[in-house]
C-alpha cells in the first residue's frame, strides 16, 4: 500500500552517480577506503594495521584535493591571473589529514565511515607523522598564510624545501636537552606529489668570464665547477568551505650523476659517491647547526637552491602565457619571508641578465616591482650577514651583481645625502670591517617595492632604529601587517568542544569571519554561559593532565592556574625569568608552610637550538628547579613544574586550549610579533605580558582589564641601556631576587655540580642583555595579581570569554587580506566544479597540455 508513493519520489528525484575518486557520501567514501586500502596498500581487513588505514584514508583524501587542485590550476591557467609566490625557508604546517577533512567538509562522513568498519577517526590521526618542517613562529606563520590564501581564494603558491630530516626529536634526559633526528618520510609521505618532470638546475662555485655576443653586447658566463638539480613536490593545500585547492612545492636536491661508476671500480667507494653526498646533504636537514664554517656554507647551499629553483620554476609558468617579460610584476608577486630568500633579489637578476638576455636596468626594473620583504626580527644576530669570501666562492656570480646593485644604489644615496658619508658606510649591501660581509636584509630592502613588518610597534622600531635610514630614504616603501593565526587550525581543530560552544551560540560565520566573535560579549555576563566555558576548560586541562600523566610521570592538580610558556628557547624569551619566579615561589612556601597561594602549574615547552650553550642551559634550569620542587611535599601541593617535551603543533592542541595564563615576556622591542599570545587568547588564556610585539594590540584589543601587564617599555629599556645598565644594583638591592640567584650561583638545584649554572648567573650579573633583574619585581607582582584574580573563577571566566570576543582582528585571514589589498595587488578567483557524469571521465588528452601549476 505505502510503496507507490515511495516509487513516484525515486521517479521525480534524479539519481546522483558519484565518482569513487570525488565523491562525499559515506557510501562513495567507504568504496574508496576499501579501494585504496586493497589496491594501493594490498590489505585487506584481515592483515591491515592502524597505519594502513591512515594511508588508505589519506590517499582517499587526496583524491578530493587532487580533483580540485587541478581545476584550480586550470581557472589560474585559463584566466591568466596574477599568483602569489610565498618563498620561505620553513612551513610548519602541522599534521594534514584533520585539517583536510574539516576545510574539505567531509569529516562526520569520515568519522561514519570508519566508525561502521569499526575505527575510531582519532586513532587513525595520530598514525600520521608530523612534517617538522620549521623551526618555530616563522614556518607556523607561513603554513597559516597558505591556508587563509586557500580560503580567500588568493591564487597562490608556497615555495620551499623538501627537508629529508626536519627539525630534531627532543628527548630530556637527565634534565637536558638531546637531539635525535627526526625521519618524518620514513613511511611515506601520502600527501605529496612528485615532480620530476618540473626538474630544474641549480649551480654553484666555479667562476665567471666576460664574453662578447653575437650582437656585440658585453655578456658574463658562470662557469659552475658543481650542479645539482631540484626535484619538486607538491601539497595541496585546500580553502575552507570552496573549491580552492592551491599548491605548497617543496624542493628535494640531488645529483646530476648518483654514481660514479669508473671512479668506482678504481677502488675509490667513497669518492664514488661524493656529488651524491653533497647534493643531498642540501636539503638533507632543518638548520644545520651554523656554529662551524661547514654549517654557515651549508646553510647558504639551502638559501640559494631552493631560491634558484623557485624561481626558475616562477618564470616557467609565466612564459606558459606571455613571450616577453613586459607583464612580469603584474602577474608574478614575490614575497620573501625574513632574509632567508633574500639572495633571490641577486638571482633573478642574474637570470633575467644572463640567461634571458634582459638589459641590466629593464631587469632590475622588474625585479624591484616584484619583490617584497617581510622583516621578521629586531635581533642583530637574526639579520643574516654572509662573509664575501664564502659567498663569492659558493656564488661568484651573484656577488658580482650584489656589487653593481650596490654601486647603483649607494649613487642614488650619494646623490641624496651628499655630505653625509656615514649614512652611505650604513646603508651599504656589504658591512665593512676585518672580515666583509654581504647583509642581506639591506639586499631584500633595496631589491624590494616594499618592505613590511608584522607587528605596530615592531615596524615603528624598524623605522626608527633597524632600518631608518632607508625608511627616510623611501618612507613609502614601509608598511606594517600584524600578524595572525588561522582559526581553522587554532580553534575549530585545536578546541572542538569550545568551538561547539561558541557556534551554538553565535553561528559558524566566525570560521571564516573571526570578527563575528565579537558577539560572545552578549553572554559575557551569563551565568549559564560562563559555567559552561569553564567546563569546557576544565575538560581540556583534564586531558593536558592525562597527557602528561602518561609522558613526564607527575600528577597535576587541574584546578590549579596552568600558567604556559610555550615558544623557542632563547634568552630574550625569558624563560629564566620566569623559572626565576618559580624559585621565588618556592622559597616563600618554604618561608612559611601555610603560606595562602593559588595553586599553581608552570608548564614549559620548546626546542633550543643545537648549538645554542644557554638555551640548552636553561632547559637544563628549569628541570632542575622542578625536580627539586615536584619532589617536595611540602610545596609540591601548591606548586608544579613540568617541562612538555618535543613541542610540536599536534602538541599545541593540547597545550593552548588548557592553559589559564599566556606567558609573553619577551623584553620589550625585541620580539617582533609572536603568535603565540594569539593561539593562547583565541583558546582563553589570560596573557601575562610586556608591551612588546603584537602584545601591545592584543592588549588595546581585549582591554587593559582583561591583560596582565608588567615591565619596561621599548623606550624605557632604550633608555635605561644609555644611562648605563647595572645589574648588579637590582641583585644587590632586592632580596628575594638575590636569594634566587644565589640559589643558582651555590648548587641549590645542582648538587652533583654546584657551578651548573655559573654561566647563568655571571651573565644576569654582569651584562643582563634582555634586563631579567630590572624587570623581576614588577612581574612577581604582576604574577601575584593573576593569581588573586584566577581565585574569583567567576570574574575571570568573564575575563576569558572577553579575550576570545575580542581577538577577531588576529586571525591570518584579515593579514592576507591586507597584503592582497595592499602589497601583492591580487584579486580572489572563485573556483567552479561541474558535477560528476560519466561522459566527461574519460581521457581526452590535448596537443598542447597545460601544465599544472
Amino acid at each position: 500500500m505505502t510503496s507507490q508513493p515511495i516509487i513516484s519520489q525515486l521517479i521525480d528525484c534524479p539519481i546522483t552517480v558519484e565518482d569513487d575518486r570525488t565523491g562525499t557520501s559515506v557510501a562513495t567514501l567507504k568504496r574508496a577506503l576499501a579501494d585504496n586500502l586493497y589496491y594501493i596498500q594490498g590489505k585487506d581487513e584481515n592483515f591491515a594495521t592502524l597505519y594502513d588505514y591512515y594511508m588508505a584514508l589519506a590517499y582517499t583524501v587526496r583524491d578530493r584535493l587532487v580533483h580540485r587542485r587541478i581545476k584550480t590550476a586550470q581557472a589560474y591557467y585559463e584566466k591568466d591571473v596574477k599568483l602569489v609566490y610565498y618563498l620561505s625557508a620553513e612551513f610548519l604546517i602541522g599534521r594534514l589529514l584533520l585539517n583536510n577533512l574539516i576545510n574539505l567538509g567531509i569529516y562526520e562522513p569520515v568519522k561514519q565511515v570508519l566508525k561502521d568498519a569499526g575505527l575510531n577517526l582519532d586513532d587513525v590521526i595520530d598514525r600520521e607523522e608530523e612534517p617538522g618542517l620549521g623551526n618555530g613562529g616563522l614556518g607556523r606563520l607561513a603554513a597559516c598564510f597558505l591556508d587563509s590564501m586557500a580560503s580567500l581564494e588568493i591564487p597562490a603558491v608556497g615555495y620551499g624545501i623538501r627537508y629529508e630530516f626536519g627539525i630534531f626529536d627532543q628527548m630530556i634526559s637527565d634534565g637536558w636537552q638531546i637531539e635525535h633526528p627526526d625521519n618524518w618520510l620514513r613511511f611515506g609521505n601520502p600527501w605529496e606529489i612528485p615532480r620530476p618532470d618540473y626538474m630544474v638546475e641549480v649551480k654553484f662555485s666555479g667562476h665567471t668570464e666576460t664574453f662578447v655576443d653575437s650582437e656585440g653586447r658585453p655578456r658574463t658566463r658562470w662557469l659552475p665547477r658543481i650542479t645539482v638539480y631540484g626535484t619538486p613536490y607538491d601539497t595541496p593545500v585546500p580553502g575552507y568551505g570552496n573549491n580552492t585547492v592551491n599548491t605548497l612545492r617543496l624542493w628535494s636536491a640531488r645529483a646530476g650523476e648518483d654514481f660514479d661508476l669508473q671512479v668506482f671500480n678504481a677502488g675509490d667507494y667513497t669518492q664514488a659517491v661524493a656529488a651524491k653526498t653533497f647534493s643531498e646533504n642540501i636539503s638533507k636537514v632543518l638548520y644545520p647547526n651554523d656554529n662551524t664554517p661547514q654549517g654557515k656554507e651549508l646553510r647558504l647551499q639551502q638559501q640559494y637552491f631552493f631560491v634558484s629553483c623557485s624561481l626558475q620554476d616562477i618564470i616557467r609558468l609565466y612564459l606558459r602565457k606571455h613571450d616577453t617579460f613586459e607583464s612580469f610584476p603584474d602577474k608574478v608577486a614575490i614575497q620573501l619571508n625574513d632574509t632567508h630568500p633574500a639572495v633571490g633579489v641577486a638571482e633573478l637578476m642574474r637570470l633575467f641578465i644572463d640567461e634571458y638576455h634582459l638589459e641590466w636596468h629593464k631587469a632590475w626594473d622588474i625585479t624591484h616591482r616584484t619583490f617584497a620583504y617581510t622583516n621578521h626580527t629586531l635581533l642583530s644576530e637574526a639579520l643574516e650577514k654572509w662573509p664575501v669570501s664564502l659567498f663569492g666562492r659558493l656564488l661568484p656570480r651573484h656577488l658580482e651583481i650584489i656589487y653593481e646593485i650596490n654601486a647603483q644604489f649607494l649613487a642614488e644615496v650619494q646623490l641624496r645625502y651628499p655630505s653625509d658619508a656615514g649614512k652611505l658606510t650604513r646603508m651599504s649591501l656589504i658591512e665593512e670591517g676585518e672580515e666583509k660581509q654581504v647583509r642581506m636584509a639591506h639586499l631584500a630592502s633595496v631589491g624590494s617595492h616594499t618592505v613590511n613588518g608584522v607587528a605596530a610597534l615592531h615596524t615603528e622600531l624598524i623605522k626608527q632604529e633597524l632600518m631608518r635610514d632607508f625608511y627616510e630614504l623611501w618612507p613609502e616603501k614601509f608598511q606594517n601587517k600584524t600578524n595572525g593565526i588561522t582559526p581553522r587550525r587554532w580553534l575549530l581543530i585545536s578546541n572542538p568542544e569550545l568551538s561547539g560552544l561558541i557556534t551554538e551560540k553565535i553561528g559558524k560565520a566566525w570560521i571564516t569571519n573571526l570578527d563575528e566573535l565579537r558577539k560572545l560579549e552578549a553572554f559575557a555576563d551569563d551565568p549559564e554561559f560562563r559555567a559552561q566555558w569553564r567546563y569546557i576548560k576544565r575538560d581540556r586541562k583534564a586531558k593536558l593532565a592525562e597527557y602528561l600523566l602518561r609522558n613526564n610521570e607527575i600528577a597535576l592538580d587541574i584546578d590549579s592556574i596552568f600558567d604556559v610558556q610555550i615558544k623557542r628557547i632563547h634568552e630574550y624569551k625569558r624563560q629564566i625569568l620566569n623559572i626565576m619566579h618559580v624559585i621565588a615561589l618556592y622559597n616563600r612556601i618554604k618561608a612559611n608552610p601555610n603560606l595562602d597561594m593559588t595553586p599553581r602549574t608552570v608548564i614549559f615547552g620548546g626546542k633550543a637550538a643545537p648549538g645554542y650553550f644557554m638555551a640548552k642551559m636553561a632547559i637544563k634550569l628549569i628541570n632542575s628547579v622542578a625536580e627539586i620542587v615536584n619532589n617536595d611535599p611540602e610545596v609540591s601541593r601548591l606548586l608544579k613544574v613540568v617541562f612538555l617535551a618535543n613541542y610540536s603543533v599536534s602538541l599545541g592542541h593540547f597545550a593552548y586550549p588548557a592553559a589559564d595564563l599566556s606567558e609573553q615576556i619577551s623584553t620589550a622591542g625585541k620580539e617582533a610579533s609572536g603568535t603565540g599570545n594569539m593561539k593562547f587568547a583565541l583558546n582563553g588564556a589570560l596573557t601575562i605580558g610586556t608591551l612588546d610585539g603584537a602584545n601591545v594590540e592584543i592588549r588595546e584589543e581585549v582591554g587593559a582589564e582583561n591583560f596582565f601587564l608588567f615591565g619596561l617599555t621599548a623606550q624605557e629599556v632604550m633608555t635605561l641601556r644609555a644611562k648605563g645598565y647595572k645589574p648588579l644594583d637590582y641583585y644587590n638591592s632586592n632580596l628575594e631576587l638575590k636569594q634566587v640567584i644565589d640559589q643558582m650561583a651555590s648548587g641549590f638545584f645542582s648538587p652533583k655540580e654546584p657551578s651548573l649554572f655559573m654561566p647563568i648567573v655571571s651573565s644576569l650579573l654582569n651584562h643582563d642583555e634582555y634586563m631579567l633583574l630590572a624587570d623581576f619585581q614588577s612581574y612577581a607582582e604582576c604574577q601575584e595579581r593573576a593569581s588573586q584574580a584566577f581565585r574569583d573563577q567567576d570574574h575571570w571566566t568573564r575575563m576569558s570569554i572577553l579575550n576570545v570576543a575580542r581577538i577577531g582582528k588576529f586571525s591570518s585571514d584579515r593579514t592576507i587580506a591586507q597584503y592582497c589589498r595592499e602589497i601583492w595587488n591580487v584579486e580572489p578567483v572563485p573556483i567552479e566544479l561541474e558535477d560528476y557524469s560519466q561522459d566527461s571521465a574519460g581521457l581526452k588528452a590535448k596537443a598542447s597540455p597545460a601544465e599544472i601549476v
